[in-house]
């Protein structure tokens, strides 16, 4: 189970993400855009994420993907079914979200998601309904929501 995290702003967020995706048992998040990562590109210890992520930043395998469309064909043609979680026309419920071993959760921007470009290369759309009177939830939370609705659908493959 894999997560990728689109042009995410908030350190805070990504941070919570690692901590859910360790404690999901998720085996890598690839960073793209400009999603925060846990060391940037002199080395240096990111400590807003670090200060959310309690550890689990350096438990966590993670990778930097700038471009995220080749890191998509990439794991399509590896055979992992790509889900975008995504308020969208086309979307299904996250509770009707294939069993698959071989599955990447995608994340998108706090305040625009994931745009059509990506939409589109992805096999699968799901989102989590909303009954309240806001329009979504907070990045970190949805993921959250989502990982924990398949993972025992999945530990049970």
């Amino acid at each position: 189970m894999y997560i990728l995290l689109h042009n995410i702003r908030s350190n805070h967020n990504v941070g919570s993400i690692f901590r859910t995706a360790d404690a999901a048992g998720v085996a890598k998040i690839f960073l793209a855009g400009y999603t925060p990562a846990p060391v940037d590109r002199f080395g240096r210890i990111n400590k807003e994420l670090a200060k959310t992520a309690l550890g689990a930043e350096k438990t966590v395998v993670w990778e930097r993907a700038r471009n995220i469309s080749p890191l998509l064909a990439r794991l399509k043609k590896e055979k992992v079914l790509l889900v975008a979680v995504e308020q969208h026309p086309r979307a299904i419920s996250y509770k009707k979200i294939p069993r698959r071993k071989n599955i990447a959760f995608i994340f998108g921007n706090e305040v625009r998601g994931l745009p059509e470009s990506i939409l589109k290369q992805c096999d699968c759309i799901a989102e989590i309904p909303m009954r309240g009177s806001k329009e979504s939830l907070n990045v970190a939370v949805a993921t959250g929501v989502v990982l924990f609705s398949v993972y025992d659908k999945i530990l049970s493959l």
